[in-house]
């Protein structure tokens, strides 16, 4: 054993590695549906770090790991959360998971006085119960020392497994009726046109009369297949080609425009033909439909967009983003252009711009760099949550001249896993020889503070958003698992509610609460040491 601990020590990036590799055959050990996932990196980390005290990598290390994290939440996430701030349910939503971790947090800063826990170590209490690393690291920072990573460590298991529990219960007891919706697939109907009102009117004037979520890819005249263009004027006998993810959308406007004629437009080629391109280059990528130009000569209809696993309808106000399949509906003489024009490479699946990484996180360091004056606590550096704002703001913005801050879903899920892989391991195995002299005296106590903290956390958000807010059942599963911020409570919050709902709440929240929580522990820690 130790020679086994001095290679260990020797070498910290094979330690490192290690870890990495133990703690996700660890973390997919499943008991009874809960799994800790990434969070038993850490605790891989913790058992090597006691065993060999000398094998942590440097710190800076497992700062840039956080690093990637934040900054690939930002940006996937910038656009939602702003929606979430501007809208009436958003704005509840923030509120009520706001008052649940300050709740929470206080209740861990009472139990300094009340029983002796030190403030670090209570801090570190208080990340653990939200899953949240990156107050683990404010944490840290803001008190210097490795404190906080003991009360995180006992903490973090039930800030997984509880909420789950907490969800299973809630849902058993208030027995809300959801029912899945339909997958959101592109669906067609080619519509002779029939109704009097649209005969002779431009398509310009007949978009704006037609229901909601539908869209008209092709027209077909005379035996051919043309595309809608604005200027167009609508005959009697026309054939619409509409598209919709809601059949009842359809059937709306079937009847509208006249009656359903299968068959007339999709078995002719000749004119227009269907083709599928991933969106690959900067002429298409970050940009609205609206403002994509196509090549000279070059007439087509966007068809649809399929992001991940779902179909997006081609609205005007859509920006494509690197990875994105794109149907479209135009010559077969043209399709060649245009797989250049689009890029149409497999590669944009998992493209991004280091560039672009490069300045936003610059941009995200230099604003944390800078100290902010807040009312009774002094001035304050916002550090990293500095940097998740910055994300979250290009994240919105998508694109800026060259610079295009989005990333496709796969790529972003690999950079901020590894990122958040990497700072759990190098935490853990610095903080392994104080967490295992800690715990030994005061382990039991901490798991139950840790318990009361997350379930202060659960209650008052629960409360605000079921019946001060009266929030829907399933949009107040996803806020509860923005406000813990743990991806494996999402996961069985879509299982209660499997809706859209969750996912939309959890973006809505998570960003903020992380902003929120990091705040509370940098303010808190000021005020201690004042």
């Amino acid at each position: 054993m130790d020679a086994v601990r001095m290679l260990l020590e020797s070498q910290p990036l094979l330690t490192l590695f290690v870890t990495v590799a133990l703690g996700y055959v660890v973390g997919e050990i499943s008991v009874k549906g809960v799994a800790l996932g990434s969070g038993a990196v850490l605790f891989v980390g913790l058992a090597i770090g006691g065993f060999a005290p000398k094998s942590a990598p440097p710190a800076l290390l497992g700062t840039l790991g956080l690093l990637l994290f934040l900054y690939g939440i930002g940006i996937q996430y910038g656009d939602q959360f702003f929606k979430g701030l501007t809208s009436a349910d958003g704005l509840k939503a923030n509120i009520a998971a706001a008052l649940g971790v300050i709740a929470s947090g206080l209740l861990a800063i009472a139990f300094v006085p009340l029983f002796g826990v030190k403030l670090d170590e209570s801090l570190g209490l208080f990340a653990g119960s939200g899953t949240s690393t990156a107050s683990l690291q404010a944490a840290m920072a803001a008190m210097k020392s490795d404190g906080a990573t003991v009360g995180y460590s006992v903490a973090y298991p039930f800030g997984v497994a509880g909420p789950i529990l907490f969800l299973y219960v809630l849902s058993a007891l208030l027995k809300p009726h959801i029912e899945r919706p339909p997958p959101k697939l592109i669906e067609t109907a080619e519509i002779a046109l029939r109704n009097p009102e649209f005969i002779g009117s431009r398509l310009a004037d007949v978009k704006t009369r037609m229901p909601a979520g539908i869209a008209i890819a092709a027209v077909r005249r005379e035996h051919h297949n043309r595309p809608p263009t604005d200027d167009l004027v609508l005959q009697a006998d026309d054939v619409l080609l509409a598209t919709a993810t809601d059949p009842a959308a359809l059937q709306r406007a079937i009847s509208l425009f006249g009656e359903l004629q299968p068959g007339r437009m999709t078995s002719h080629r000749e004119d227009l033909d269907y083709g599928r391109v991933f969106a690959s280059s900067k002429l298409v990528v970050g940009r609205m439909l609206r403002d994509i130009r196509f090549p000279e000569g070059v007439v087509c209809t966007i068809a649809h967009v399929r992001r991940g696993d779902a179909d997006l309808m081609p609205n005007q106000d859509l920006i494509l983003e690197f990875g994105d399949r794109v149907g479209l509906l135009a010559n077969r003489a043209h399709m060649k252009p245009l797989r250049a024009f689009f890029g149409d490479s497999i590669k944009g699946t998992a493209e991004l711009s280091f560039i672009s990484i490069g300045v936003g996180a610059a941009l995200g360091l230099l604003a944390g760099a800078i100290p902010l004056p807040i009312p009774g606590v002094g001035k304050l550096a916002l550090g990293l949550a500095a940097l998740l704002l910055v994300a979250l703001v290009l994240g919105r913005v998508r694109r800026v001249g060259p610079f295009v801050w989005t990333m496709p879903l796969s790529a972003n899920l690999v950079l901020r896993n590894f990122g958040l892989t990497i700072f759990l391991a190098q935490v853990g195995i610095a903080s392994g020889p104080k967490f295992f002299a800690t715990i030994g005296v005061a382990g039991l106590s901490f798991l139950l503070y840790g318990v009361a903290i997350a379930l202060a956390l659960l209650i008052v958000t629960a409360i605000f958003c079921l019946w001060v807010f009266r929030l829907p059942f399933d949009m107040t599963v996803g806020i509860l698992s923005g406000a813990t911020g743990n991806p494996a409570i999402l996961a069985f919050a879509n299982r209660v509610a499997p809706t859209d709902a969750p996912d939309v709440g959890y973006a809505m929240i998570f960003p903020s609460m992380t902003v929120v929580k990091i705040l509370f522990v940098q303010i808190a820690a000021v005020l201690a040491s004042g």
